[in-house]
């Protein structure tokens, strides 16, 4: 069920004055989760990864709500802000269980701290190429 959906249970109620039980109506209202976000039937979260793993690629699990593990694998460079989408792993539709959500998964990238050293820098240089500059201006790059 969704947050603020309402479901009625008729003759579950108390009774009137002449006997007769009434209907009892219960509201939901959704609890926030600190890593899922539910938007319909879909859910939505962030996964923070380091920089060598933003670059080279990684596998991992994530834990899903009810406890089954979700695996995200990235084999190409995954910038701050990618998303990604796992069909039916959002929550089931409340008119038919068999439909289920998706999941949105938005990546964040933690960065290193602190300076690096000269060498550090270096050795980053020598490992990673240049980009190439655009008619635009880009920082580094004279504008043609």
């Amino acid at each position: 069920m969704q947050d603020g959906m309402t479901q009625r249970f008729s003759g579950k109620g108390e009774p009137h004055m002449e006997g007769e039980p009434g209907d009892l109506f219960f509201k939901v209202k959704t609890m926030r989760h600190p890593k899922f976000e539910r938007k319909g039937d879909d859910l939505y979260t962030n996964l923070t990864i380091s920089l060598q793993e933003a670059l080279v690629g990684f596998e991992m699990t994530l834990p899903h709500l009810d406890g089954h593990g979700v695996p995200v694998k990235r084999e190409k460079v995954t910038w701050p802000g990618a998303l990604i989408m796992k069909k039916g792993e959002g929550m089931p539709n409340f008119e038919d269980r068999n439909k289920l959500g998706n999941l949105y998964i938005t990546f964040d990238v933690k960065f290193p701290r602190g300076e690096l050293s000269s060498e550090d820098k270096d050795k980053i240089m020598k490992n990673i190429e240049p980009s190439k500059c655009s008619k635009k201006h880009i920082m580094g790059c004279n504008i043609w």
